[in-house]
């Protein structure tokens, strides 16, 4: 007997879920079944905060939001989870517990079970509980070191996307244009080309481990009016396009950049969350980049509350979307009920509400958010009883020693010795006056964007979580013989002179006093660097220089160590001081590399991202200015700085000799081949940073003095010589011209292989021949070094 019996079918796998399917066609499909309540749901992220317990997320509290109902958001679905670990002191496996349970609840509760994309801030590591604490990117641009930023952010991707976040809010890539500003710690300095090269390495490594990088603070944030946050900005199109967009530009191109932020300032009335011209017509139009834009947080509602541009809610929704915006952060405001709105009465096209949603689900499903297989449970959880919370507590370790290493070489790289009469390296002293307000203080090493003190000091019974050793700790371990005594003399900024007189006291029975002062991380006013905490000028927080003064006086050699956010000019210091070490906020094993080097067992090899001032108050400066904007017979303020950018002092000496040049003339989209010769001529292995500046003495248009268009690190044994060949395209030489366009033009050019921004050591006269040449975005954009790898005979 034969039956009839129906076979049994696997249900069909919808086409957004279906990876055999092209993600554009997956996208259309997703996009065409959902409601316009489901497509807006994608388009904005919640505030929440991880569980302890391992819990779902529970949505934050924000001062300048209303609460959220996330019950009723879910059935909608959500785009983004914003800070789960970066909100509250949460254990590492606890909160990858907590955020899996949620984004499982996420995807259940919606109809087409899409998870949300978490975020979290990586600005100078992982910004979670007991993750490693890395440099802060001035120290970064300190380093002129692409390779080793790169390595360090691969390795805070790792450690993020191990516990299920997708994306990082980092690099910052806003050039230094004032450095009274209080982000300047968050920058990597105040040159375009050093910004944009180590800026893209740290994109590339936090995109080699599956985190999506996102830039910020496009454009202008860093050039606002003397130095205050949120400051409306008045720069040129000039000014522009050749020192503030040069970084984005190269992150785009060559870094892979998957998100951009917008910044919260204006650029001659116009926001940038509302500037279509800028993140349409550039970024997208010109650039190519494809990828999603954000809001800087709360940035979409500022265009109704601070810019005055729109007059509700709806209105500030509609013109960030045809700005180019897709997704509003931190939660929900103006992309919520006030959009739908605007949507159905006809003052917001849903076409702008599908051009972003398709950018963001095209992310989502880079990142297997909308696979049919795709599953919350992280990395670092794979294989643990996730029945036993208690048992998870302590089983994921966000600060091992791999990552503590690298913090280390980072930050031995870092440090730079400004000046030196030979005191340094320290020899055996017998007693050392240990002073000022950081020497004993851990969390002086860290910037305002690592978790102790974003977070964590608003926890102060919760453990930092993490090892940080003070310079007093480090100093004792390297002089294990020697006789500390250590005086705290004055606060941060508290002004206090009643300890001063007992620094001096201890400063005179020493053999070398070392004065460790600077800065205290914190935001908005809570600290003497971070954001939102501005100064009038560039003068020693509190009463440090009145103390720093003091001790001068004494007689003993003073050591000043600057753990800071920004620099400082130091009145006399600058001259008087045995040596001055400068060190921006070096992270977890900052106190290692400081005392290894006062100590003599590193050898300095950092170079200064940003000049260091004489005065307090020349300011707007920075090296980057032309003729006028630097000391001149028509104005009675000296803008020259005490120490220049790119300066930096080692424990040996080297020779540069033998330039040679093999074409004086190249067409303008040509090319300069030259080589030189560097020679370790000192005792001890060393580091030199050789740095390449163009300077072009007449233009068609006005140009800063000199300006850096290629660096590369030399590691030379004493006596050690290596012959370094450079290509010059006539690319570099490219500046805006008078219409507007990018432009090559024939003239004479000097090529300076310096030490610093003011201490060329061999120049090169070439000229560039030819017609005018219009060049684009896809210009060369490097000199190329190569270093010889056969020794050079001494001579």
């Amino acid at each position: 007997m034969t039956a009839n019996v129906a076979e049994e079918k696997t249900p069909a796998v919808p086409v957004w879920n279906d990876r055999a399917v092209s993600v554009p066609e997956r996208v259309d499909a997703l996009i065409e079944a959902m409601t316009l309540r489901e497509k807006i749901a994608q388009l904005y992220g919640v505030w929440v905060g991880a569980s302890d317990e391992g819990g779902d997320v529970a949505p934050h509290q924000h001062d300048m939001e209303e609460a959220v109902d996330l019950d009723a958001l879910l059935p909608a679905g959500l785009g983004q989870l914003t800070r789960p670990f970066g909100t509250a002191p949460v254990d590492p496996a606890l909160g990858a517990l907590s955020l899996m349970r949620s984004q499982a609840r996420i995807a259940a509760e919606n109809r087409f079970g899409i998870p949300a994309l978490a975020h979290e801030e990586c600005l100078a590591g992982f910004a979670a509980w007991g993750a490693t604490a890395y440099p802060v990117p001035l120290s970064w641009g300190a380093t002129f070191d692409p390779h080793l930023v790169r390595r360090m952010a691969a390795a805070v991707g790792r450690d993020m996307r191990a516990v299920g976040v997708h994306q990082g809010l980092a690099p910052v890539l806003d050039v230094v244009r004032d450095a009274r500003w209080g982000r300047v710690e968050e920058t990597i300095g105040e040159d375009p080309y050093l910004v944009a090269t180590i800026g893209t390495a740290y994109v590339q490594g936090l995109e080699s481990a599956g985190i999506v990088a996102t830039l910020k603070h496009f454009v202008g944030y860093s050039a606002s009016r003397a130095g205050r946050n949120l400051a409306p900005s008045s720069v040129g199109p000039r000014e522009r396009a050749d020192v503030l967009l040069p970084p984005f530009e190269m992150a785009v191109r060559e870094g892979g950049a998957r998100s951009v932020m917008h910044a919260y300032t204006d650029l001659d009335g116009i926001p940038a969350a509302a500037d279509e011209e800028l993140l349409t017509g550039l970024l997208r139009d010109t650039w190519g980049f494809d990828g999603t834009v954000v809001a800087d947080y709360f940035g979409i509602a500022f265009l109704k509350t601070l810019h005055g541009i729109a007059g509700d809610w709806a209105d500030a929704a509609g013109a960030a979307l045809r700005a180019g915006v897709d997704v509003e952060l931190p939660t929900v405001k103006t992309f919520g009920a006030p959009l739908v709105e605007a949507v159905a009465d006809g003052r917001v096209p849903e076409a702008l509400i599908d051009r972003a949603l398709r950018r963001v689900l095209t992310q989502k499903a880079a990142l297997g958010l909308l696979d049919a297989d795709w599953n919350p449970l992280p990395p670092a959880l794979d294989g643990a009883d996730l029945d036993d919370p208690h048992a998870l507590r302590g089983s994921i370790d966000l600060d091992g020693p791999g990552n503590r290493e690298l913090a280390r070489t980072l930050a031995e790289e870092a440090v730079v010795l400004l000046s030196n009469d030979g005191t340094l390296p320290l020899a055996g002293p017998r007693r050392i006056a240990l002073l000022g307000p950081n020497a004993d203080e851990p969390t002086a090493v860290l910037g305002c964007y690592s978790f102790p003190q974003h977070i964590g000091v608003h926890h102060p019974d919760s453990p930092v979580g993490i090892d940080l050793p003070t310079l007093r700790d480090t100093l004792a371990a390297e002089f294990p013989d020697a006789e500390f005594r250590a005086v705290r003399g004055t606060g941060v900024d508290d002004g206090d002179l009643s300890g001063i007189s007992e620094a001096v006291r201890a400063a005179r029975d020493a053999d070398v006093a070392v004065a460790v002062l600077g800065d205290r991380a914190g935001l908005f006013g809570r600290g003497t660097s971070g954001e939102g905490c501005d100064v009038e000028s560039l003068t020693l927080p509190g009463a440090q220089q009145q103390l720093l003064d003091a001790l001068l006086d004494t007689g003993t050699p003073v050591v000043t160590v600057l753990l800071a956010g920004r620099p400082y000019a130091l009145g006399r210091a600058a001259d008087e001081s045995a040596a001055i070490v400068q060190a921006f906020f070096p992270g977890e094993e900052g106190t290692h590399a400081i005392a290894g080097i006062l100590a003599g067992r590193l050898n300095p090899s950092g170079r200064l991202p940003v000049s260091v001032p004489r005065t307090p108050g020349a300011q707007p400066t920075t090296y980057l200015g032309p003729r006028l904007a630097h000391a001149n017979d028509v104005s009675n303020i000296d803008p020259t700085p005490a120490f220049p950018f790119g300066h930096g002092l080692t424990y040996t000496t080297f020779d540069w000799t033998n330039l040679t040049v093999d074409n004086h003339e190249a067409p303008t989209d040509g090319a300069f081949t030259l080589a030189l010769t560097v020679r370790n001529t000192g005792r001890r292995p060393g580091t030199e940073i050789v740095q390449l500046y163009l300077h072009d003495p007449v233009a068609s248009v006005v140009q800063p003095v000199q300006r850096l268009i290629g660096y590369t690190r030399l590691d030379l044994d004493p006596g050690q010589a290596r012959r370094l060949h450079v290509t010059v395209p006539a690319d570099l030489a490219s500046f805006t011209g008078r219409d507007g366009q990018r432009i090559t033009e024939p003239g004479t050019l000097e090529l300076r292989f310096a030490t610093s921004s003011t201490q060329p050591r061999l120049t090169a006269r070439v000229t560039l021949t030819g017609p005018q040449r219009h060049v684009d975005h896809t210009r060369h954009l490097h000199a190329a070094f190569v270093v010889g790898q056969e020794p050079v005979a001494r001579a």
